[in-house]
C-alpha cells in the first residue's frame, strides 16, 4: 500500500488552504415504529479543503455512504438529519430551500454511486446521459458537452471513445459502466464529487487510470472529493485526508500518511493489519480428495459466443473464441482478465443466460441446452449465478426474507416455519442478524446487500456458483 502511494499518488503539491465542505457535528437518526430515535451517524466533524481528496474508510454498514450523502442534503428513505451542519462554500446545504438544493446538485456537487447498472437508464444513450447535468444545468451547451464527453473517453481510456456515447448501457461491460459513470460525474466540472466506491467494478490496471484522472482532474479543476471505501490500497493512492468510521463515529482522522503508516485508535491498527501481502499460489485451502469424481462438475469444450445474434454459426460480435474451461468438484477455478474481456459472458454462456454459437456446456457430463428457458428445474437449481451488482440483482419490493425464502420453495419445496427457520440459518452463514428478513434492500448497505446476493444462490444449495466479481462491494 505504502509503495503504491510513494510511486505516483503523493498529496497534491499546490492543495489550497481555502475551505470547501466544513461538516460541523452531524448527526443523523432513524426512528423505530415506536417513534423512539436510533442514532446512525453521531455527531460527525471533519473538512474538506479545494484540491483535496478525503476518504471515509470503515467497515460495510459503518455510515460512509450515509455521511457522504449529506454533502447532497440527501438522506435515504427512513433516515432523517436530527443535528448539525455541512457548509458548502459557507452555505448550509441542510437547510437550503429545495430549488436551491435542485441547483447545487449535480452543477456543484456530483455523486457517483456504488452501482453503475443502477444509475444508468437502460432505455437512453450513454452520451445522453453522460452529458445530461452538465446541459441540464446550463453549464455547457449540448455540442460543448459532447466534446467533453469524448475527452473524458479518451483520459478514461474507454474502447471506441468516439462512438461509444451511442451505445446502450447493456451493451458495455460492468467495468466500462463503472468508468462512465465517472466520465458523468466529470463533465459538469463541479465544485466537489462524492466517489461512492466508483472503482469496485474495475481490474487492478484500469483502476488506476481512472483514480489518477480524478486526481488529475480535482488538481487542475482546484476541485475536491469526498471518497468512500474500504479498499486500503485504493485509499493510499488517492487520499491526502482519511477519516476512518465505525458504527456513525469517527475513531480517528489525520493525512494520509498519518493514518497509513502511523494509526493511534485500536481499531485502525486493526484496519492496517487486516491488509494483506499479495498472495501466493498455493496459498488457499488444501483441497482433499475426499470428492473427486471422474468427470468435472461442470465444464465448456471449444465454445464461441457473443452478442448481436448469430449468423452462419458466427455471433455478430464474438466476444469468446474457442473457450475449455473444466471445473473439478469441490474445486474454485478463477477467471481473471482486464475489463471487458469477456469474465461475465463466459459465466452467463455457462448459465444459460446466453446460449453459445458453438462448442457445448456440461453439468456432471451431461450435455446442456444453450438457453436457460430449455433447461430442467433440476439444473437451473444445480448452477447458481451470483451477480456483480446486488443493487439491480435484488427486488426492491421483496423483503430479504421473501428474497431468500424464495429459492428455498421454488427448487426444495420448503414453507412455513421450516422456511423462516432456514432463512435465519442463511442469514447466518454471510454473518448478518436473522431480524434482517423483515428488512427492504434499500435498508441495508451495499457490503450488505452484495452478502444477501450471494446467500440467496446458497439457499438453491447448487452443486456449482458462478461467481461474477462477488466481493467487490465487501470491506
Amino acid at each position: 500500500v505504502v509503495a503504491l502511494r510513494r510511486k505516483w499518488c503523493s498529496p497534491m503539491s499546490n492543495q489550497s488552504t481555502e475551505k470547501l465542505v466544513e461538516v460541523k457535528d452531524l448527526r443523523i437518526s432513524a426512528y423505530n415504529d415506536e417513534k423512539k430515535e436510533i442514532p446512525i451517524v453521531k455527531g460527525v466533524t471533519f473538512d474538506i479543503y479545494k484540491g483535496q481528496v478525503v476518504a471515509l474508510i470503515g467497515e460495510s454498514g459503518s455510515g460512509k455512504t450515509t455521511i457522504s450523502l449529506a454533502s447532497l442534503s440527501y438522506t435515504k428513505p427512513g433516515l432523517e438529519f436530527s443535528g448539525g451542519e455541512v457548509l458548502l462554500n459557507g452555505e448550509d446545504v441542510l437547510t437550503m430551500p429545495p430549488l436551491r438544493k435542485r441547483e447545487v446538485r449535480g452543477a456543484n456537487v456530483a455523486y457517483l454511486a456504488q452501482s453503475a447498472a443502477a444509475t444508468f437508464n437502460p432505455a437512453i444513450t450513454i452520451g445522453e446521459q453522460v452529458t445530461e447535468s452538465a446541459v441540464l444545468h446550463g453549464i455547457m451547451s449540448q455540442e460543448e458537452a459532447t466534446k467533453r464527453s469524448v475527452e473524458l473517453y479518451h483520459a478514461l481510456e474507454l474502447p471506441d471513445p468516439d462512438r461509444i456515447g451511442f451505445r446502450y448501457p447493456h451493451q458495455v461491460s460492468g467495468g466500462q459502466l463503472q468508468r462512465l459513470m465517472a466520465a458523468m460525474a466529470l463533465c459538469g466540472k463541479p465544485d466537489l464529487m462524492v466517489l461512492d466506491e466508483p472503482t469496485t467494478a474495475l481490474d487492478v490496471t484500469t483502476q488506476i487510470e481512472v483514480l489518477k484522472a480524478f486526481k488529475k482532474v480535482i488538481r487542475e479543476e482546484n476541485s475536491a472529493a469526498i471518497y468512500v471505501t474500504h479498499d486500503l490500497a485504493v485509499v493510499a493512492q488517492i487520499a491526502d485526508h482519511i477519516v476512518v468510521l465505525y458504527s456513525g463515529e469517527i475513531m480517528e482522522q489525520g493525512s494520509a500518511d498519518q493514518i497509513i503508516n502511523h494509526p493511534t485508535h485500536a481499531y485502525t491498527k486493526r484496519l492496517m493489519e487486516a491488509v494483506r501481502p499479495k498472495p501466493a499460489a498455493g496459498q488457499g485451502t488444501a483441497v482433499g480428495d475426499e470428492h473427486d469424481r471422474d468427470i468435472p462438475a461442470l465444464a465448456v469444450e471449444d465454445m464461441t459466443a457473443g452478442y448481436g445474434g448469430i449468423v452462419n454459426g458466427e455471433p455478430a460480435v464474438t466476444i469468446l473464441r474457442d473457450v475449455s474451461v473444466s471445473v473439478d468438484n469441490a474445486h474454485v477455478v478463477g477467471v481473471i482478465g482486464e475489463s471487458g474481456c469477456g469474465k461475465s459472458t463466459l459465466a452467463r454462456v455457462m448459465a444459460g443466460m446466453l446460449p453459445q454459437a458453438r462448442g457445448k456446456v456440461k453439468l456432471e457430463g451431461k450435455e446442456l441446452k444453450g438457453s436457460l428457458n430449455d433447461r430442467k428445474l433440476e439444473e437451473l437449481q444445480k448452477i447458481q449465478f451470483v451477480f456483480q451488482m446486488a443493487d439491480t440483482a435484488l427486488n426492491p419490493k421483496q423483503t430479504i426474507g421473501q428474497i431468500l425464502g424464495r429459492p428455498l420453495e421454488f427448487y426444495h419445496g420448503i414453507k412455513g416455519k421450516e422456511k423462516h427457520a432456514k432463512v435465519a440459518e442463511i442469514l447466518q452463514m454471510v454473518e448478518l442478524p436473522a431480524e434482517f428478513a423483515s428488512r427492504y434492500p434499500m435498508e441495508l448497505s451495499g457490503g450488505q446487500k452484495q452478502r444477501i446476493n450471494m446467500a440467496r444462490s446458497l439457499a438453491a444449495n447448487p452443486e456449482v456458483l458462478l461467481c461474477d466479481e462477488v466481493t467487490s462491494a465487501l470491506d
